[in-house]
């Protein structure tokens, strides 16, 4: 029988799916690129040799981290010359797949380090709800669709893996849990930031209780709902299955400021929600493909979320029963996704807070 204390939020499933199937998060940042480049260009500099400090808050398996980077790079290197040491931080919790984010960095075509010989890459295996780097040591810090996921769960879902399946009381505790993480994310972020620096952070948003995730959600919680049925997995591993992430209202986002019009010493400089149009949508209004577009959202689904929900299983599984229970959900996500095709258009929001010169 499974154990009784709370699942966790697992890493993103590894081996390269992440990087192949996240699409969607690349999109997600890409909207925000104007916001980094900004930041790059204002965040302040001193004229000594020291290495300029780049953090990227929840880097998973690196794909989606070299664009951000190589913007970011591209400005402050017009600051600072040529030969100044940049120092670039990929942090994610210990259980990430750091064998890739290594390969990606040595090797990928689009790796922001090919013509950049005074860039020095590095990661750290520590979930961000820690401190990660010293005091007053980060110029420029970015995350992306990474503070979406909470520090913990604070409960299970009746009838539901996800938190826009809950009830009020369960939302209620998702709510409390993400207020206080989100305190505590940019209280940590603050010691870390230098004076004068700043952070973006990208991640999924709220608009009237909607996030554009319901539907791709409702499939998968009906996928478990047969799965169960059919004894592919426990009745018991079904009711603990739950994902510890919770998208922000621009409210929420803001509430920290509110009170005094900074948050240790950190000031809004931007706030704001965007809608991502789904661009395998898109491909579909064109090709019609309906398997394709069903194929896409859920190997975005599975490399996502998967891991997480494959937390609750009986500890007994091993990697094969694991990837059959992964291999299981895609294939029942892709039936009810390709027979009624719908798009997933999801909110974004973004964030731009500065650290500032002085208390």
């Amino acid at each position: 029988m499974p154990n009784e204390s709370m699942p966790v939020s697992a890493a993103m499933e590894g081996e390269g799916a992440y990087n192949q199937h996240a699409k969607l998060q690349e999109s997600g940042g890409t909207m925000a690129l104007p916001l980094l480049e900004k930041a790059a260009r204002t965040v302040a500099l001193d004229s000594g040799d020291e290495p300029v400090v780049i953090a990227d808050y929840g880097s998973s398996q690196g794909k989606n981290s070299l664009g951000p980077m190589r913007v970011a790079i591209k400005i402050l290197r017009t600051r600072l010359g040529p030969h100044r040491p940049i120092l670039v931080y990929h942090i994610d919790k210990p259980a990430n797949d750091f064998n890739t984010l290594f390969q990606v960095l040595e090797n990928d075509p689009d790796r922001y380090g090919l013509e950049e010989p005074n860039v020095f890459p590095s990661a750290i295996g520590r979930s961000f709800y820690k401190e990660v780097l010293p005091p007053d040591h980060v110029h420029l810090g970015w995350s992306s669709y990474a503070a979406v996921w909470l520090s913990r769960i604070p409960s299970l879902i009746p009838g539901h893996f996800s938190v826009i399946g809950a009830a009020a009381d369960v939302h209620a505790e998702f709510e409390r849990q993400a207020a206080q993480d989100w305190k505590d994310f940019l209280s940590l972020r603050a010691s870390e930031l230098r004076p004068g620096g700043r952070l973006v952070i990208v991640l999924p948003a709220l608009e009237e209780d909607k996030s554009g995730f319901e539907d791709i959600m409702n499939h998968a919680n009906a996928v478990l709902a047969e799965m169960a049925n059919e004894g592919a997995i426990l009745v018991e591993e079904r009711e603990r299955m739950v994902l510890g992430g919770y998208p922000r209202r621009k409210s929420d986002l803001l509430a920290p400021f509110v009170e005094d019009g900074q948050f240790q010493r950190l000031i809004v400089e931007h706030c704001g929600i965007s809608v991502l149009p789904d661009a395998a949508w898109a491909a579909y209004q064109r090709d019609g493909d309906k398997d394709a577009l069903a194929t896409q959202h859920a190997l975005f689904f599975r490399s996502t979320f998967a891991p997480s929900l494959a937390s609750a299983l009986i500890p007994v599984r091993g990697a094969d029963e694991r990837r059959a229970f992964g291999d299981r959900l895609e294939a029942g996500l892709k039936r009810l996704l390709a027979s009624n095709p719908v798009p997933v258009h999801t909110l974004v929001g973004t964030i731009v807070v500065a650290k500032q010169v002085s208390a």
